[in-house]
């Protein structure tokens, strides 16, 4: 458990919900919902992969909100032909704009999931999947095992699935309840141990007080892109094509000493009598990849007495309740929840005030650096 455990966010997961709604000849109907449940994470663009092994010898018939990447062999099936009959299905969720007959309630979002401290709304993805070749009770069903997901790259642990009480719905009126026929769940947690070597970021501070800037190490994302990047002022950025993003989602990074694709600018700006103010700017430096619903999480003791964030959303992460040192920063929505690519557009930034704490506040051995 260790391995799956995030501190800033202990409790965070990503729990799959297999509600059976109806019994069919030779399976059953169910409705797969998806709920995100951390603080601060989401899966951006390109999305969710969700993954299985079938008990038996399953098949999906149909789906709806979603589809599975590959059909497999279907050749020994005549007339109806299985959606999917692969023994380890790949199920990604279907793009916005897809006709009204393939969409079912909160779908076709491109797989991309908001966290529930951001924005609960959108932090759930759902989709119904017709299976077949299975069985057609609650005594006969074998649960899919060996779950994985992509958020989008690696990073989840998903635990075997369970049987839980089945979930209860209230008609659109509120005056009658209904219940699934059988439920269970499957919990995926993020850990940062089996996530990609490299950070997503990294972090370069400076003063107001001091000329000096403490950049990004370099490398700081590794080297292995090195001769692949391009420079700021590069002819081959006005090539057609150039920004579109791959299926490996590989990066087209700018050329810089640090390497990583997005930095993060911390600068104490102002000391008040009473107050003090810092400014955040965050810089994206990958040509392919403009960073939706993205979200910033930082540690400080002062983050306890925060008095105004200006072009930020901002919340309070509270783990462990008794200490309020760690916060969330967020863009506004149609303001700037979507980081641009590198490029002019391709940073947003904010002013932090803040309120200080006499017994605590100082600007001595990098206190006021995150």
């Amino acid at each position: 458990m260790q391995e799956t455990y995030d501190p800033l966010d202990p409790n965070g997961n990503i729990t799959i919900k297999w509600d059976v709604m109806s019994w069919t000849p030779d399976g059953y109907v169910a409705v797969v919902t998806m709920n995100n449940f951390q603080m601060y994470r989401h899966i951006m663009t390109p999305g969710w992969t969700l993954g299985w092994t079938w008990a038996r010898k399953e098949v999906i018939w149909t789906m709806v909100g979603a589809q599975a990447t590959e059909q497999g062999d279907s050749s020994k099936f005549k007339g109806n032909v299985p959606h999917c009959c692969k023994k380890t299905p790949t199920i990604v969720d279907m793009l916005p704009g897809v006709p009204y007959n393939q969409q079912f309630t909160n779908c076709c979002k491109g797989g991309v999931l908001a966290s529930w401290g951001q924005d609960p709304q959108a932090s759930v993805s759902a989709f119904q999947v017709s299976v077949g070749q299975a069985g057609t009770s609650n005594k006969t069903v074998k649960l899919p095992k060996n779950f994985t997901l992509l958020g989008p790259g690696p990073g989840y642990t998903c635990s075997p699935a369970k049987i839980v009480p089945t979930t209860k719905f209230f008609t659109p009126d509120l005056r009658r309840k209904t219940q699934a026929l059988m439920t269970w769940n499957v919990t995926c947690t993020y850990s940062q141990f089996i996530a990609p070597k490299h950070p997503g970021c990294c972090v370069s501070l400076s003063t107001f007080y001091n000329e000096t800037i403490t950049t990004c190490p370099s490398c700081a994302w590794g080297c292995e892109n090195t001769h692949k990047c391009i420079k700021r002022d590069s002819k081959l950025l006005s090539v057609v094509g150039i920004n579109t993003p791959r299926k490996d989602n590989a990066p087209l990074l700018q050329c810089t000493q640090h390497m990583c694709p997005v930095r993060i600018h911390w600068h104490v700006k102002i000391n008040y009598k009473e107050y003090w103010r810092v400014k955040i700017t965050v810089t994206n430096f990958n040509y392919r990849v403009n960073y939706t619903q993205w979200t910033l999480v930082a540690q400080h003791p002062n983050l306890n007495n925060v008095t105004q964030v200006f072009t930020f959303d901002y919340k309070p992460l509270l783990p462990y309740q008794s200490i309020n040192d760690t916060g969330m920063f967020y863009g506004m929505r149609f303001y700037n929840g979507l980081l641009m690519e590198a490029g002019p557009a391709g940073n947003v930034q904010s002013e932090v005030l803040l309120q200080k704490d006499k017994g605590t506040f100082t600007l001595k051995q990098g206190w006021a650096f995150p």
